[in-house]
């Protein structure tokens, strides 16, 4: 296992021969694509990727990534902290290659001849692990104020009901 910063560009196929164990720490600064939605860009994303050979002699990479997050909540538009865990297993194929025979549960993970890009990677696997809708739990959430029921205004006209004369016909027994 190797501790310590996580390379920017690997050769998975090699990795995977060698069954390197990659894990450290990145700046969450440094993944600029993920700082766009978060209110804050101060953070660790904590990062071990596993690589290795299946039965079939494919190689994969096992990932977990481990991050917190700042985000607006959307119910009261406070910062919320919160913790992002994502865990995905890669099967390495060559690009164009038929990635169908693949066992079910492997994500496919296309890689030509150029070096993997880990940070990439990591980025976009946190990308999608990502809430669509940034929220409190609901019991710790607060409602800004304003946001109640609005009370109606002194130059508002009161109309009535269009229905309220099927209501009185319905109501006489002579129709």
């Amino acid at each position: 296992m190797l501790n310590g910063p996580i390379p920017p560009h690997v050769d998975p196929r090699k990795m995977a021969d060698r069954g390197v164990t990659l894990q450290g720490e990145l700046q969450l600064s440094s993944l600029e694509r993920l700082c766009d939605p978060l209110a804050d860009d101060a953070g660790i994303v904590r990062t071990k990727l596993v690589f290795g050979r299946d039965e079939r002699r494919t190689a994969i990479i096992r990932s977990e990534i481990d991050v917190e997050v700042k985000m607006v909540c959307q119910r009261c538009l406070e910062l919320v902290v919160l913790p992002i865990h994502s865990e995905c297993t890669y099967a390495v194929v060559k690009e164009g290659a038929d990635s169908e025979s693949l066992p079910k549960g492997y994500d496919v993970l296309e890689v030509g001849e150029d070096p993997l890009d880990l940070l990439t990677l990591v980025e976009d696997e946190l990308l999608l692990a990502l809430p669509i809708v940034p929220a409190h739990d609901p019991e710790d959430c607060q409602q800004p104020e304003g946001l109640d029921e609005p009370e109606p205004s002194e130059n508002e006209v009161t109309r009535s009901n269009p229905f309220s004369v099927l209501a009185q016909l319905k109501r006489d027994p002579n129709v």
